[in-house]
Order: structure tokens, then C-alpha cells, then sequence
């Protein structure tokens, strides 16, 4: 008995190992320390359909800049992030927001992303415990559970993962009931010099009442070699950057 005890406690042992070095892989593959990008986000709901294009240019996962090209009512829009907080600059009014704790769950530019979704610094080699649930060929799925001290919304991440292109397939979120919230898909595999990228992202939201809801961003150009002026992250980027 003892040493079924112990075969099965090591057995669980090097799941997670495995599933830990999957997740780190694929963070790796996914993130760079200069990435500049370009990418329009079709926003469909009851009220019908929208485009808005975006550029955007970041550091590591701390910082990044948005800016809105399209449409026409909406560019200039400008949005900072460091760390943890969040900026936007609104041209028509000429004023600069901070994104207070109280809106980080309301809706960015109409879509089904949040606006925690943007500013979010969490990283899942850090802040989740990670499981193997399956693996066979090329394929894998992890379930993520936040560690006890993160500061993360979900309650849990199911992860299917292509191990070829260390990226993600298809990721489901739980809240702390653990139901299911929302499924984000993944397609489109491009290579972008040692790096592998899902060019294109499909957020379906699960809510009832939300059954005609579906957020697409589709990538034009990325570059995780862009040399980006340090200016971009700074507060007075988002009037300077605006024009």
C-alpha cells in the first residue's frame, strides 16, 4: 500500500512538472520583449456588426499602447497600460481617464473583451497550478487552477495546446462557481521570425443572453523584433500619439 502511495504521489508529481514546462513553453513562444502589431476586431451582437482597427506596441507583459485607427468616431482613442493600471486618452474631449477598479469588468470598445482583459499582468506559469489532463500526438490539455495568493479573476482555465507550435488551441474560462464563462479560440498559425502566432482569436462568451455575441481579432503584421521608443509608455504618449 505504501508503495502504490508513493507511485501515484510521484505519477502526479511529473504531470505537473510536464504541464508546468508546456504552459512555460507556450508563454515563451507567445511573448516577446518588443511586440508591435496591427490587427482589426470584428464585434458582432443583437445591435449587428462592428470593425474597429487597432495599433498596438508593448514591453514584455507590463507595458503596452493602443491606439485606435477605426472608425472614424472612435481614432485617436489611446489606451496605457503598466503594471496593473490603465489609462485612456479620449481626442474629442481632450482628456485623459484612469480606468478606476469599479470599470476593470465593463466591456473595451464594445467588444466581449474587458477591460481587465487589457491591463491583465497575470502570467500562467505564475499564477496557476497546472494538471495534465490528456496527451496524445501533438496535442495536450491542462487544467489551470489560480494559486492561492493570485490576484486572477478566473476561477479555473481548461488549456488545449498544440505542443508542435506551442500554442494555444482553445482556452475555457470558469468563475469562482465554476461555471463556464467564455471560450476563446485560436487559428490561423503563422511563423514571425522564432516565434509561432495564432493570427486569429474567436471570443464567444456563454451567457444566455449573450447567444448572438462573438469578438474576432484578426492580426495583419506582427513583429517581435520592433525597436519601440520607451516615450510610447510614458502618460504624455496618449495625446502626443493620438494625431
Amino acid at each position: 500500500m505504501k508503495h502504490l502511495l508513493s507511485f501515484l504521489l510521484l505519477t502526479l508529481f511529473l504531470h505537473a512538472n510536464e504541464a508546468q514546462a508546456i504552459i512555460k513553453k507556450l508563454e515563451k513562444n507567445l511573448r516577446g520583449d518588443y511586440m508591435y502589431s496591427t490587427m482589426k476586431m470584428i464585434v458582432t451582437s443583437k445591435r449587428g456588426q462592428r470593425t474597429v482597427k487597432i495599433e498596438s506596441w508593448s514591453k514584455g507583459n507590463d507595458k503596452s499602447f493602443i491606439k485606435i485607427l477605426y472608425p472614424k468616431k472612435d481614432k485617436g482613442i489611446t489606451f496605457l497600460k503598466i503594471d496593473n493600471q490603465m489609462w485612456q486618452y479620449v481626442p474629442k474631449i481632450e482628456r485623459t481617464i484612469k480606468i478606476p477598479p469599479s470599470m476593470m469588468l465593463q466591456s473595451w470598445m464594445g467588444s466581449d473583451f474587458t477591460n481587465d482583459d487589457m491591463v491583465k499582468e497575470s502570467s500562467l506559469e505564475e499564477d496557476y497550478h497546472a494538471k495534465l489532463l490528456s496527451k496524445k500526438g501533438n496535442s495536450a490539455t491542462i487544467e489551470l487552477l489560480p494559486k492561492e495568493d493570485a490576484a486572477v479573476v478566473w476561477g479555473k482555465i481548461i488549456v488545449e495546446v498544440d505542443l508542435k507550435n506551442a500554442v494555444p488551441v482553445k482556452e475555457t474560462f470558469y468563475d469562482d462557481m465554476m461555471k463556464k464563462v467564455r471560450v476563446i479560440t485560436f487559428s490561423k498559425i503563422e511563423q514571425h521570425g522564432t516565434h509561432r502566432v495564432p493570427m486569429v482569436m474567436e471570443l464567444k462568451p456563454l451567457d444566455a443572453s449573450k447567444k448572438k455575441n462573438l469578438t474576432k481579432i484578426i492580426f495583419d503584421k506582427v513583429n517581435f523584433d520592433a525597436k519601440i521608443d520607451p516615450s510610447y509608455f510614458t502618460k504624455q504618449a496618449l495625446k502626443r500619439y493620438s494625431r
